[in-house]
């Protein structure tokens, strides 16, 4: 029996990989397991598009079921992976049935982050699936009162999206500034004056102390004493690669350490996107991206190596985020600058961040400008070789 090639997860990795591989006419038989009851569908929208829509909004599906018939490839939706056995090379499913494989590719994602605090409330929820954005979308109407924990991404572009549907929005942030440990104080404040101006109570420093309500929350104490009343409570603190059930083979829970064809060290066994750990050459190190444009790349990257081909240059690290109708843009490793330097007018939201050390360019946050990126990403190009010693 053809065991082929078994594709663990419904994300945008495991999408490009199976893509790939059929473009690259792989014959084996290939099959896609997802937790989810949906085809394979893109998330950067979960926060953005589809919380901006009226009604029912289309599925963000990368592709409808007949692609996916008329390439051979095997839909198991609604069934998740509970263990994986490698010396045997099959895995264990969560509704009691087990499948085998040639090659597995691990891209089981990433799950949300949660705080003990707001278990058991009917009126608290994360931002991760399909059937989150629809809740969160219902709840957002003229007047309704959301609070969100955590001034990350996700909490910003939600933050976003409800305040151009009329809802009262405060975000509760513990740092000083939204972003700073990643994009430094010029760019939280900025981020910081973005929500203020559009509305948003951005409530920065203080942490949750403790809740008031029933089965749901009505209002929200914080540290320094104040009350923050609210309807609904998002959770948005960050998120874990989704690999703990790998633990009984022997993988760690913070994601899958991968070389820079994405093979892990068991044999047989590759992992990409928000579960998989790769190698970063210019770091010297295991990293987990945790964003759209790596987990694209290196499900193609597990693909090109299923097919034989050598891997090629890491891609450099980057994302963007859109809010109050303005594109995002960053690249490079801003964690490494010594300096930032602003090009343009911040108050405008027409900008580039220039992240420099000794006065070498190693990121850039770019604001409104996207035709700035193609020469940003030349520059720092270097970033996906190996750093000199």
């Amino acid at each position: 029996m053809d065991d082929g090639v078994v594709i663990v997860g419904g994300g945008l990795a495991a999408q490009r990989c199976a893509e790939t591989l059929r473009r690259g006419e792989y014959p084996g038989r290939l099959r896609i397991v997802c937790a989810e009851p949906h085809r394979p569908y893109d998330r950067p929208p979960l926060s953005k598009e589809l919380l901006r829509v009226e009604g029912e909004a289309e599925s963000p599906a990368f592709r409808p079921e007949q692609w996916y018939q008329e390439r051979d490839i095997e839909l198991l939706l609604a069934t998740s992976a509970t263990a994986l056995d490698p010396d045997a090379h099959r895995l264990e499913l969560a509704d009691g049935s087990a499948v085998s494989y040639e090659h597995l590719v691990i891209a089981t994602g990433a799950r949300p982050r949660t705080l003990p605090l707001f278990d058991g409330y009917t009126n608290v929820s994360t931002l991760r699936t399909l059937e989150d954005s629809r809740l969160l979308r219902r709840l957002l109407t003229q007047g309704s009162r959301l609070a969100i924990i955590g001034a990350g991404f996700i909490g910003q572009e939600v933050a976003a999206a409800a305040r151009a549907a009329g809802a009262d929005v405060a975000v509760i942030e513990l740092e000083s500034l939204p972003l700073v440990g990643l994009l430094g104080p010029e760019l939280g404040r900025w981020f910081a004056e973005l929500h203020s101006a559009e509305g948003v109570d951005l409530i920065l420093g203080e942490v949750v102390s403790s809740v008031s309500g029933g089965e749901r929350i009505e209002s929200l104490t914080l540290s320094d004493d104040r009350s923050v009343a609210c309807d609904h409570v998002l959770i948005g603190v960050g998120v874990t690669s989704d690999v703990g059930w790998l633990e009984s083979a022997g993988l760690p829970a913070t994601g899958v350490p991968t070389d820079a064809s994405g093979r892990s060290e068991l044999p047989d066994v590759f992992a990409a996107g928000d579960a998989a750990a790769a190698y970063d050459p210019f770091l010297a190190q295991h990293v987990v991206s945790g964003h759209w444009e790596a987990a694209s790349r290196q499900g193609i990257q597990v693909a090109g190596a299923l097919l034989g081909r050598e891997p090629a240059p890491s891609p450099l690290p980057s994302f963007w985020s859109d809010q109050y109708g303005t594109r995002i843009q960053y690249l490079g490793h801003a964690q490494l600058a010594d300096d930032v330097t602003i090009e343009g007018d911040m108050t405008a939201r027409d900008f580039v961040a220039h992240y420099t050390r000794d006065g070498e360019l190693v990121a850039a946050v770019v604001v409104g400008r996207p035709r700035a990126v193609g020469e940003l990403r030349q520059r720092l190009s270097y970033l996906t070789e190996a750093a000199p010693s």
